[in-house]
């Protein structure tokens, strides 16, 4: 393996790069009373161009009845039967497992020859690299399960999502990845290496029904540095349409996939509007002794900006102890952004900060000094994913800083005049 960064999510860095030697790998196939598309995975797996001593497979049953038949060389972990449990069933594959790179694999999705080749590429240079693959569909009734996947789908290829080719093509295979990207990452055909897995951590057992276990880690892994990537020549056929065409995915299930998503995932388009859902999208530090003046309309401005934003200051004066959103810790929250304040501001105009705090992180830009009009310092700005690679590689390479004019974000008195503020008049020297 080679312990390797790329700068934001730029993973055309090592565009035609093979790795030497290649990684052993780990195949994981979750699996539930499937036997005849499990066969036929398992003999696609068989057929793959991958050396065979450096290739491990895993089914992981999620309690079966009766027994499943799996060929020698190939490991069968169970679980018990308590409903829908992919998440657990997957984690169950990769602690059975021991390959430096993991691919998750579902038993109804036949990989060509080439797919375990194409897809372990990426996470072998780069260990922070996230890979899906893609997922062709075909109807594969009254095939035999060992006719090689590529002819059993001739002549039998279903529509494929018409949304995810839209955004492959948009995001250039998911080069210009952002914070709402994990909705790209299908846990059918995805893969990523071990050392990221481990870190970062396997999959959400509490997701105990259909979808949503495959974003909420993929978005997990985004937030800690990962490097999204799309893979489309590592290709898999589903044996059947896709999802929306599937019987039982109506509006109810996919309602409840985004209703459990959304206090996972906060961020705008995945986050509720107004409804305050517990975590923050932002945190700002504000060390020191301010008055209660400078504190409440730092406060009032900020808040008007990102609702749902903590202000983390040395000591909550009385006009704001009854918001929690502004406290002395903040705990463990680990927010998408931090913006460390040496001094208090108002913003009066949102747009260009929100902008800015909306992008921090997807692209090669991780961190920003935030500089008034004289030069001085109105703080840094710093992302998640930032700070996160670069406590993994212990340097600052993963992300590019830029220095920044502000716009609509002034320094206060240390007197600022509250009634001006609260009324609108007087003109910004009331308070700053």
């Amino acid at each position: 393996m080679t312990a390797s960064w790329v700068v934001g999510n730029g993973w055309d860095a090592v565009d035609g790069v093979v790795p030497e030697p290649l990684p052993r790998v780990s195949v994981i196939i979750s699996h539930y009373d499937q036997r005849g598309e499990l066969a036929r995975t398992l003999q696609a797996l068989a057929a793959q161009d991958y050396p065979r001593e450096l290739l491990e497979i895993v089914v992981a049953d999620d309690g079966s009845p009766g027994d499943v038949d799996v060929p020698d060389g190939v490991t069968l972990v169970r679980q018990e039967d308590r409903g829908f449990r992919l998440a657990a069933v997957r984690n169950l594959g990769v602690r059975a497992s021991s390959g430096d790179v993991l691919c998750f694999l579902d038993a109804d999705t036949s990989p060509e020859p080439g797919y375990v080749r194409a897809l372990t590429r990426l996470p072998a240079l780069l260990p922070e690299a996230v890979v899906v693959g893609r997922r062709r569909h075909a109807d594969f009734t009254g095939i035999a399960p060992d006719t090689p996947v590529v002819k059993a789908a001739a002549g039998r290829e279903l529509a494929e999502p018409g949304w995810l080719a839209e955004e492959y093509a948009r995001s250039r295979d998911l080069l210009d990845a952002d914070d709402r990207s994990y909705r790209f990452v299908i846990g059918a055909v995805m893969g990523c290496s071990r050392r990221m897995f481990d870190e970062v951590g396997g999959f959400d057992e509490t997701f105990t029904t259909y979808g949503g276990e495959d974003w909420e880690w993929a978005h997990r892994m985004w937030q800690a540095g990962a490097v999204l990537a799309h893979v489309p020549d590592a290709v898999a056929w589903h044996d059947g349409p896709e999802w929306a065409d599937r019987d039982g995915s109506g509006m109810d299930r996919a309602n409840a996939q985004t209703l459990r998503l959304q206090s996972s995932i906060p961020v705008p388009g995945s986050a509720p509007r107004a409804l305050w859902p517990g975590d923050a999208d932002l945190v700002v530090r504000l060390p020191g002794e301010h008055s209660a003046a400078a504190l409440f309309i730092t406060a009032d401005s900020l808040f008007a900006a990102f609702p749902r934003a903590r202000l983390v200051v040395e000591q909550v004066p009385a006009e704001l102890v009854e918001d929690p959103r502004v406290t002395v810790s903040a705990g463990d929250v680990d927010a998408r952004v931090v913006w460390e304040m040496p001094r208090p501001v108002v913003v009066l105009d949102p747009a260009w900060v929100v902008d800015l705090v909306t992008r921090l992180g997807s692209g090669r830009v991780g961190s920003v000094d935030l500089l008034d009009e004289d030069g001085s310092s109105l703080g840094s700005l710093r992302s998640r994913r930032a700070t996160r690679r670069a406590a993994r590689w212990g340097a600052e390479g993963g992300f590019e800083t830029e220095k920044m004019p502000v716009d609509g974000i002034l320094a206060l008195r240390p007197d600022p005049r509250v009634e001006a503020w609260l009324g609108g008049w007087g003109g910004v020297e009331s308070f700053c």
